[in-house]
């Protein structure tokens, strides 16, 4: 049983960017290795006049590209270092390679990504398509919808990934400029209470030249499998672990963390999903239309890998009809990636609502409330039995 002692907290006024540096200077990482790249240029940036100022005795490395950075994360990891760092867009698929290395050696490596467009043509804005593009790597991903969503999820993906029983690394995901750039009030733990929540990593494994390992070797089809399989149970594990996190975050912080972000879904008959930011708009949208009459709901994970399938089924058994909105393009499949994941939730359940998919948002696009309200008559529509386009571009020029 958790006891609740919430603490006493600091109202600070920061950009997305800026809470993500803050919370990772709390952790208290041992090495920090990154490269700067448009929207998150601005956390390595804090990070960096952190180590200057003596404010964390941290080592700070930056190198000369982001698959260098992390790289740099890994052998740092390897050592049994805490170890932190944050990109984007290209840079995370610079990374892609090391993404995979990170994972599969149980690396328990915490980065920042602020989602920005994927060339070409090339786009510093937002959506999703660069952590899309590495969403089966093997990382954990939080998504946040504002700042302080930011600095809790980076707190919370410390502690997650180096339990024992995960020991993977943990991607949080915040919209660019729309988070990393928008300053707003939120609220801080203190130092000491961090330092109580994550005390300094007891790695169960590590390189130390008294008591060699090998690490990495060449693995045939005779073991490769199996460690794959074993990859993926810690993943699995990852969910079971995941509750003790958020309460024991609650616990401290008194925010409330779920796998999902479910707003007013008790009585919901038509629901949208969707990442990151647009959740806000959404629920300013939902009270007008609730008062109108028409019962919307939303369902935000914040949990989307391990993807959270039982308590998604359970948000949505009494949905009619359900809109997921991807901000991002699986080229050529039948449905984006996150619209793939709800279906695939949903097939074997006996109860399913009925589903369109929304393209929306590329390219930093503004997804508007007006839009947002045509999204939820259209899916009221298909609530009631009218027949539409299984998937749908909003807000694009034809």
């Amino acid at each position: 049983m958790t006891t609740t002692v919430v603490v006493p907290q600091r109202q600070v006024f920061m950009n997305g960017d800026e809470a993500v540096a803050f919370a990772a200077k709390q952790a208290n990482p041992d090495v920090i290795a990154a490269y700067p790249i448009t929207p998150q240029t601005i956390i390595v940036e804090r990070l960096s006049e952190y180590v200057s100022n003596g404010e964390i005795q941290t080592e700070y490395i930056c190198t000369e590209s982001e698959h260098s950075a992390l790289s740099a994360c890994v052998g740092a990891s390897l050592a049994g270092g805490r170890v932190f760092t944050a990109t984007s867009s290209q840079g995370l698929a610079l990374m892609h390679e090391v993404l995979y290395l990170a994972s599969g050696l149980r690396l328990p490596i915490v980065m920042a990504v602020a989602n920005r467009a994927l060339s070409a043509p090339i786009n510093i804005h937002n959506d999703h398509s660069d952590m899309m593009g590495s969403r089966d790597s093997g990382w954990v991903q939080f998504w946040a919808e504002n700042a302080q969503e930011a600095y809790d999820w980076t707190l919370m993906a410390f502690k997650l990934a180096e339990d024992r029983g995960v020991n993977l690394p943990v991607a949080v995901n915040l919209d660019g400029f729309t988070i990393t750039h928008s300053a707003e009030d939120f609220r801080v733990l203190e130092d000491r209470d961090v330092a109580g929540l994550l005390p300094p990593r007891v790695p169960s494994v590590k390189l130390d030249p008294k008591a060699p390992i090998t690490v990495g070797a060449l693995t045939l089809p005779d073991y490769y499998f199996e460690i794959k399989r074993q990859q993926e149970e810690a993943m699995r594990n990852a969910a079971n672990v995941f509750p003790n996190v958020t309460r024991r975050y609650e616990a401290i912080g008194g925010r409330k963390y779920a796998a999902l972000d479910l707003y007013q879904m008790d009585d919901a008959e038509v629901a949208l999903v969707c990442l990151g930011s647009a959740a806000g708009t959404a629920k300013h949208v939902i009270q007008e239309l609730r008062a109108s009459g028409l019962r919307a709901g939303l369902v935000k994970p914040w949990l989307y890998r391990p993807f959270p399938t039982d308590q998604l089924l359970d948000a949505v058994k009494n949905v009619r009809a359900l809109a997921i909105m991807d901000r991002a393009i699986s080229f050529g499949a039948p449905y984006g990636a996150l619209c793939s994941d709800v279906i695939s939730a949903l097939y074997n359940n006996h109860k399913r609502p009925a589903v369109v998919n929304v393209i929306a948002g590329l390219g930093g696009r503004d997804i508007t409330q007006e839009q947002i309200k045509d999204i939820f008559r259209s899916t009221e529509r298909l609530a009631k039995g009218e027949s539409m386009d299984p998937v749908v571009f909003v807000g694009v020029r034809e």
